[in-house]
């Protein structure tokens, strides 16, 4: 079986399993580079990181230069027709902000492996340590500004009545008692739902079965418009793919995130 078509953005591993032959399949591991070597997903290409951020100080989380993004999606062989799965060992976090990547060069066939490696490897699944050639050199690609929420896009929204904010930090940092800028607290209106709160430990880091109901009592509804940050954008990659598995249509992650907002002069804040 080769064909993706028909599935849902979240798979499971005997969905991948039964595809990994597929001709237009580019498997994207985000771990590190240590577990890589150690065995990951028999074809699955290393992405550090790292790579999936610009990594300059106030706000290491925004879009790394276009130059850097070619670089990238060349080594992996990006092509139209591409199939990408992602995966991470985290639950999350890295593999939806490279679908969120995904999104920034308008790619739409994507899929996440819910769970990532641990779910793989609950299962007995095999994994390999042969590692891939980079494919070719640097892509062109386009940028789209839709799934990005920029400082001052987010700050002429905020009150609307047709905007949910979600931030993903722990709440020892929404509160302010715990201080990673120069400014503590939060985005106002902001709701906090910690990204691993949506994770279940009792199935080796897959999405929650109730996040659609939690979510809405949250009012992180799909109605509104959601954006999602956390203080780099790595946390909120994975709320960002959360909302748009379960099918909201106007998802949006701020990749300035707290340490662009935070320690920018002219941003206000709730504690």
């Amino acid at each position: 079986m080769s064909d993706f078509s028909g599935l849902t953005l979240v798979i499971e591993p005997s969905d991948l399993l039964a595809r990994l032959d597929a001709r237009d399949l580019i498997l994207v591991d985000l771990t590190s580079a240590a577990r890589y070597a150690t065995g990951h997903i028999p074809g699955a290409r290393f992405v550090d990181p790292k790579r999936t951020q610009l990594g300059q100080p106030p706000a290491p989380g925004l879009l790394p230069s276009q130059v850097a993004l070619e670089n990238l999606f060349g080594e992996l062989g990006h092509h139209p027709d591409a199939t990408y799965v992602v995966y991470d060992d985290e639950g999350g976090g890295w593999a939806g902000r490279f679908i969120w990547l995904l999104d920034v060069i308008g790619h739409a066939r994507y899929h996440y492996l819910d769970g990532g490696l641990p779910a793989w490897l609950a299962e007995g699944l095999p994994v390999s340590t042969e590692t891939p050639a980079p494919a070719a050199g640097p892509v062109a690609l386009p940028l789209h500004d839709e799934p990005t929420a920029t400082r001052e896009y987010l700050q002429s929204r905020i009150g609307a009545a047709d905007l949910a904010i979600w931030d993903a930090r722990s709440p020892q940092e929404y509160s302010g008692e715990k201080v990673l800028a120069a400014k503590a607290g939060h985005i106002p209106g902001a709701v906090n739902f910690e990204w691993t709160a949506a994770m279940d430990p009792a199935r080796h880091l897959r999405m929650r079965t109730d996040l659609a109901p939690t979510l809405q009592g949250l009012g992180i509804t799909p109605d509104k418009e959601i954006i999602t940050h956390c203080q780099t954008h790595h946390r909120s990659g994975f709320t960002y793919l959360v909302a748009k598995a379960l099918g909201y249509p106007r998802v949006k992650g701020y990749a300035g995130s707290w340490g662009e907002w935070g320690n920018h002069p002219d941003t206000p804040v709730e504690i």
